[in-house]
């Protein structure tokens, strides 16, 4: 169960392990803007803006719960760098388990968790109305999607990214597909985009199974059979998954609640601004998961690095990985300057929506620029499994954007889009400081070998 025979550290090899993960990334992306077009191109600014709110719920929810990727990839790759194939198997299980008992807790709790989620975020009551029906179905498909996020950090952590691209496809075609019958074919609106997308997350769950156990050599409860309650269970194995998991789910909120802010900015100006805005979220979906690619490029790198006790190794992998992040984060910048004004037109009908998300544009075509940095710092220190770090970091510079937001609040929705880009380089500043500290850690880890 090797990171895919463990090539070494070239361009060409990491570029070899990043590509899949570009495609698979970018058209997660892809499904965003099928969803915003499919509802877009019928007029309805009201089911637009549904969808926008409604999404920005699920991921403040959701991706609270993002540990289950992202823990499981650093400690994954920690545990394959050492050689440690039971313990690789292992970490499967324990983090399917947590995602369907959360998954399940959250489905049997989202109507207060619906209720609590509208009373903090103002759409008016059209919008809000559309963005209920999205929510609730999305909440069907919750366990699916936890148990996911599992499965895509194991196989990440192994280096598997041709496997991790083949379960993205799978999940995004299928969410396309749904989402057109339910909103184009049955009428259903927002709701039927929601309807569609949890659908798309439990024939991801059963296809990932399918993968992972043909990567294991053996299914589920197989691995149980073979490695005993007790191994799984074990003490000081799951006092590690917890504490990583606790720190990253703290960061991960504090995260989400700035995306969240910047969400409800725009509904504060109404359904027209929150629409645009929305739509130009999309082009920073796009920049996001595409460089996402060399983060969990790095993520995998940077952990089995750690695991063989290769300071070297380390310092390689982050120097290959940054040289594609800021290729691939100019590249995306100049695209998005170009061809912005022809996406806003293919993915809105409505004038008033596409004059203002033509307005901002320039903004949404710098952020690949400004993400870059803290997207790249991310990988590296998930990982190192440095969860302490990535949770203050996070924690810091979403209170100096909020500051930072509430400063500009006079402006408009220019000073929204303002605070949101610096928001960007608050994130890399406040990570990086912990940097050095990292290094000299990994430094005398490879000493003490």
């Amino acid at each position: 169960m090797a990171a895919e025979s463990s090539p070494p550290l070239t361009r060409g090899s990491i570029f070899a392990q990043a590509w899949p993960i570009m495609l698979g990334q970018a058209s997660v992306p892809l499904v965003g803007i099928v969803d915003a077009a499919v509802v877009g191109r019928t007029g309805d600014a009201a089911a637009l803006a549904g969808v926008a709110l409604g999404a920005t719920i699920i991921s403040m929810v959701f991706w609270s719960f993002g540990f289950l990727r992202m823990g499981m990839t650093g400690l994954t790759a920690q545990a394959d760098g050492a050689g440690d194939r039971r313990e690789v198997e292992a970490l499967l299980l324990r983090s399917l388990l947590i995602g369907a008992a959360i998954g399940a807790a959250l489905l049997a709790l989202h109507w207060p968790i619906s209720w609590l989620a509208f009373t903090l975020l103002s759409g008016g009551a059209e919008v809000s109305h559309e963005a209920a029906g999205y929510v609730s179905a999305r909440f069907f498909g919750a366990p699916a999607a936890l148990c996911v996020f599992a499965i895509n950090g194991w196989l990440l952590g192994l280096g598997r990214t041709r496997a991790a691209l083949a379960l993205q496809v799978v999940v995004n075609l299928a969410n396309i597909v749904l989402d057109i019958l339910f909103v184009w074919g049955m009428g259903l609106g927002a709701a039927g985009v929601g309807t569609g997308t949890a659908g798309a997350e439990w024939i991801a769950l059963a296809v990932g199974l399918a993968i992972s156990a043909r990567i294991a050599g053996r299914g589920p409860m197989a691995i149980i059979r073979g490695l005993g309650w007790a191994t799984l269970f074990d003490r000081a194995a799951l006092t590690r998954l917890f504490a990583v998991n606790r720190d990253l789910m703290l960061r991960t909120v504090a995260l989400l609640f700035l995306f969240i802010w910047f969400a409800n900015a725009g509904a504060r100006q109404g359904a027209v601004v929150l629409a645009a805005n929305h739509v130009l979220l999309q082009f920073v979906s796009v920049a996001a998961f595409v460089l996402d690619a060399f983060a969990f490029t790095a993520e995998s790198r940077i952990g089995q690095a750690i695991g063989a006790g290769s300071e070297t190794r380390f310092r390689r992998a982050i120097r290959l990985t940054g040289e594609f992040s800021l290729l691939g984060a100019a590249a995306l910048a100049l695209l998005f300057w170009v061809v912005g004004d022809m996406a806003i037109n293919a993915i809105t009908t409505n004038p008033d929506a596409r004059n203002a998300a033509s307005t901002f544009l320039p903004f949404a075509a710098l952020i690949p620029l400004l993400g870059m940095p803290s997207w790249l710092l991310d990988g590296i220190f998930i990982g190192a499994t440095a969860g302490r770090a990535l949770r203050n970091a996070a924690l810091v510079s979403t209170c100096a954007y909020l500051a930072l937001d509430l400063a500009l609040r006079p402006w408009g929705n220019l000073g929204v889009w303002a605070a949101f880009s610096a928001s960007y380089v608050l994130r890399a500043g406040t990570l990086g400081a912990y940097l050095p500290g990292l290094l000299a850690s990994v430094r005398r880890s490879a000493a003490a070998r």
